[in-house]
């Protein structure tokens, strides 16, 4: 698998995401520049957490107009595989990529804590390596993971199996637990836990290397980089 870590100003669980892709699990992993304007040659997006812009306006308002937006909006059109995790999934919602939106916290407050939850749909390229229904813990460290989604929007996405992740005990106050979840082609997954902060005992936990097992299986003899 080879996958290209998008790097904004103020990202910082990029070098997270090349660890956790490249050290540990083996795969080609490289950082790009939200300068590029074109992503051919890679299997999977990865769009990190952080803080990108500085979070001005509202989280990822400002990243969704990065010359690297247009690339990834071809790559997933293409039914290339992006993958955002926390400011990621910020910046997913805010350029259309998948719908809804996330607001602050209803406590208002920065969360940073291990959170446990439910894998709902294993059938996905992000969960494969998953079972129905397993528990696992992965951290969390966000102001503003509040899903929401208007009724018709949320509806759809529960009938079509959209939902991913949920939170066991939710602590942002998003509708229906959501924590992580797909556009409806399936290609494009964004998440609030950090599962790269999850790839290592040494951390506390593996239960985080699933996420990008996955990914690397839904890409074996799939391939869609160039030669």
């Amino acid at each position: 698998m080879k996958a290209a870590v998008l790097s904004f100003p103020g990202s910082n669980c990029d070098d997270d995401l090349l660890h956790a892709v490249g050290t540990v699990l083996g795969q080609t992993a490289v950082k790009v520049s939200y300068q590029v304007t074109d992503l051919t040659g890679y299997d999977v997006v990865l769009v990190p957490g952080g803080f990108s812009y500085g979070d001005y306006l509202r989280s990822g308002a400002i990243a969704k107009f990065a010359p690297v937006m247009t690339a990834l909006k071809a790559f997933a059109a293409a039914g290339g595989y992006v993958l955002g995790i926390c400011n990621g999934f910020q910046i997913l919602t805010e350029a259309g990529l998948l719908p809804g939106t996330l607001q602050w916290n209803t406590s208002l407050q920065f969360i940073c804590e291990p959170e446990p939850l439910l894998v709902v749909n294993p059938h996905t390229a992000f969960s494969q390596a998953y079972a129905q229904d397993q528990q696992i813990t992965l951290p969390i460290a966000h102001g503003e993971g509040n899903y929401y989604a208007d009724p018709a929007t949320l509806a759809q996405l529960e009938a079509n199996g959209q939902v991913v992740f949920r939170y066991l005990h939710n602590p942002n106050g998003s509708l229906n637990d959501i924590a992580g979840l797909t556009n409806e082609a399936g290609n494009v997954l964004g998440m609030m836990p950090h599962p790269e902060r999850a790839a290592e005992a040494l951390l506390g936990s593996v239960d985080g290397l699933g996420v990008f097992q996955s990914l690397i299986q839904a890409t074996k003899g799939a391939a869609i980089h160039a030669n």
